[in-house]
Order: C-alpha cells, then sequence, then structure tokens
C-alpha cells in the first residue's frame, strides 16, 4: 500500500514538469504575423475628357406656323357639281378645286352680250340719223333743235355700250368664279361641303383649307437675357436653327433664323424668335411642338464629358477623378451646356483626365478603382441611387 501511493506521487510530479515545460515553450515562440488583406478596388466605368470644337446652342420650345393659310370660299352662291381633289392632296396655286353649277351665269353673260349688240345697232342707226340731219341742217332743211337733240341721242346710246361693256365683264367675273382654285400651293384639309349642296358665300368652314407646308417657320421663345448675344451673333451672320422632336431625340429639319420680334414679352420675360424652314421631307407639320435649338457659335478646342459624370453636391457640380495612381478625387467644375448627352466643361478639368461615369455612390476620396470595359460596363448596379431612381 505505501508502494503504491509511492509510485502515484511520482507520476503526478512528472506530469506537473511536462505541464512547466509545455507552457515554458509556449511562452517563448512568438506568434506567426497575420497577412494584410490586399486593397479593395470599387469597380467603375470611366472614359477621357474629350477636347474638341463644341457647338453652343441656346434651347427654346417652339410651334410651327405656316406662312399662308387660305379657307376656300365661293363668292357666289350655286349648287356645288364637281370636286376635283381628294383631301390631303398636295395642290398648286391655280388648280382647279371645285366646280358650281355655272349655266346661270352663263345666262346673264349671255343676256349682257345681246343687250350690248341691240345698244351698238340703236348707236349706229343714231350715227346715221345725226349724218342726215347735220347735211340737211346746212341746207337748211333740218332746225339746229333737231340735230342737238340726235347728238344728244348718240351719247347716250355711247354711254349705254359703256355700261353694256362694263356688266358683260362683271357677268364673266362670276361665271369664272363657278370654278373654286387654289390660291397658293399647299396641302388641302378636310373637305367641308359635299358634292350637290349649295355653296355660299356666307359659310364660314368654306369649302376647305389650304396651308402651306414648303417653306414652313417656327415660333420659338428665349429667355429676354440672351438678347445682346443673339443680337451680337446675328450682325456677323445668318444663324442655323434645328427642330428637334419633343422628346429632343429626333432631328426633324434644319433652318435659318430670320428675325427677333419687335417686343419683349414682360409677362414672361421671353424673346420670340422666328426661324424658316424648307420642310423638304415635310417632317414639320402646322401646329406642331417642337424642341428648337438655335446655334450660336461654336467653341474652339470645347472640354466635353458624358453627361453622367457630372454630380451635384452642397457647393454646385463636380466629377470624380481618378488619378495615375488609381484612386480617385473630387473635383469642383463649371458646366456650360449640356447637349446630346455631353456636358461642356468650362472650368476644373484639363484634356485626357479620366472621369468616372458610372458607379459614383461608392466611391469616396482617395478610393482605389477599378475600371470596367464590355459587358461589365453595362451592369445596372454601378448607376448611381439618383439614375436608379429614374423611370
Amino acid at each position: 500500500m505505501r508502494k503504491t501511493s509511492v509510485i502515484i506521487a511520482i507520476l503526478a510530479a512528472t506530469t506537473a514538469c511536462v505541464g512547466i515545460g509545455v507552457m515554458l515553450r509556449t511562452t517563448d515562440t512568438p506568434a506567426p504575423a497575420a497577412t494584410p488583406p490586399p486593397p479593395v478596388r470599387v469597380p467603375v466605368v470611366a472614359t477621357k475628357v474629350a477636347s474638341g470644337d463644341v457647338p453652343i446652342y441656346l434651347r427654346g420650345v417652339g410651334t410651327v406656323i405656316a406662312y399662308n393659310n387660305v379657307i376656300i370660299r365661293s363668292q357666289i352662291t350655286g349648287q356645288l357639281v364637281k370636286i376635283s381633289f381628294q383631301q390631303g392632296q398636295t395642290v398648286h396655286r391655280g388648280d382647279v378645286l371645285a366646280e358650281i353649277d355655272p349655266r346661270p351665269y352663263q345666262a346673264q353673260l349671255d343676256q349682257m352680250i345681246a343687250n350690248r349688240e341691240r345698244d351698238q345697232a340703236q348707236l349706229v342707226n343714231a350715227q346715221a340719223n345725226l349724218d342726215r340731219y347735220t347735211q340737211l341742217g346746212s341746207k337748211g332743211f333740218a332746225t339746229p333743235q333737231l340735230i342737238e337733240t340726235q347728238k344728244a341721242q348718240l351719247g347716250e346710246l355711247q354711254a349705254a355700250i359703256k355700261s353694256d361693256d362694263a356688266l358683260i365683264d362683271a357677268a364673266r367675273v362670276n361665271l369664272s368664279y363657278t370654278q373654286l382654285t387654289a390660291p397658293i400651293d399647299g396641302v388641302t384639309g378636310i373637305r367641308q361641303i359635299d358634292i350637290g349642296n349649295i355653296i355660299h358665300p356666307t359659310d364660314p368652314n368654306g369649302l376647305v383649307d389650304v396651308t402651306q407646308i414648303q417653306p414652313i417657320s417656327v415660333i420659338f421663345t428665349l429667355p429676354e437675357e440672351t438678347f445682346p448675344e443673339i443680337q451680337e451673333q446675328m450682325a456677323k451672320g445668318t444663324l442655323a436653327v434645328y427642330a428637334y422632336s419633343q422628346d429632343d431625340k429626333t432631328k426633324l429639319d434644319e433652318g435659318k433664323l430670320l428675325l427677333i420680334n419687335n417686343q419683349i414679352i414682360q409677362t414672361t420675360g421671353t424673346i420670340q424668335l422666328r426661324a424658316d424652314f424648307p420642310n423638304a421631307q415635310r417632317r414639320l407639320w402646322p401646329g406642331e411642338l417642337v424642341n428648337a435649338r438655335l446655334l450660336l457659335t461654336t467653341r474652339q478646342n470645347g472640354l466635353t464629358i458624358p453627361a453622367p459624370a457630372i454630380q451635384q453636391g452642397p457647393n454646385g457640380s463636380y466629377v470624380w477623378v481618378i488619378g495615375p495612381d488609381g484612386t480617385t478625387q473630387i473635383r469642383p467644375v463649371t458646366v456650360g451646356q449640356i447637349s446630346d448627352g455631353q456636358a461642356l466643361i468650362d472650368s476644373g478639368l484639363q484634356a485626357n483626365e479620366t472621369v468616372v461615369t458610372a458607379g459614383q455612390y461608392r466611391l469616396a476620396p482617395g478610393a482605389l478603382t477599378q475600371q470596367l470595359h464590355g459587358k461589365a460596363a453595362q451592369d445596372p448596379s454601378l448607376n448611381s441611387a439618383v439614375e436608379q431612381a429614374l423611370p
């Protein structure tokens, strides 16, 4: 029993020594250093600042206005017996559009001609009587009173013939009114009177309206503070004007500025301008609402970047610029204009600098970036929170 107790004591002492050794070894051996994680690069889409000639536009909203619009009305009353046009047809000046029954007016003309022939025959007889009375009077066989009476009758017949000539001209004019002709080149609208109906000069809508389409004009407005600059550029030459669709994506036609209206609209603080367009493809239509761009001038060596690169902050516009080492910084900029998705930069950038166009909301000053290209650059998750909210 005593021998067993001694053995247990020896084993316990040995275990304690081994534990102390392990503890000493653990304390003396340093732990291996942890490997720092690689820096996180923010994926972005970027582009370089471009330099080139940049057109400077003034933009306004305008309405297409026809130079001439004519309602075809009859100048006489009669039955419509013939229509010679199709609705929406292009017609030219002098084309016959419709015909009114000419028979009553032809009969009036024939009557006036007959009256003139009757008066002409009486005039010939009166002239012969005057010649005969004059010869008799020279021989004492006719009194002076008879000769004077015959002269008066001759003069009366001569005046009657002049009246007949005037009535004949009026009858011919009325007869010509039986044909309704186009007074201008243009396009016909919706016909208001059908064949067989009686047409009157007092009909409010007339037969049809004809509107000139080529050329055509656009009247648009701009802020009145642009007036001095426009005047200055007009003194140098004709200014070009471009008409675009309401969504500002489709170019409809290119024209030239004709005039600035002679008064400023004080209630809105704007000026009215009128531009002329050839409208060769007829993409401008009277009454159409369009966006007008007045080409004021062209800036040489202007700096442009995609419009999505422009961000708005408390202090105004800014962009994220990527440095040569791949880190980003905020750069305040002044934007001259935004046109066709390109922003003209007045100050804040240099040519060939790299700016972020998508993925800005993940950035912070000094952040490393990874530029994406191709399909990766189309990842919608790169859009800013503002862009995601847009429809």
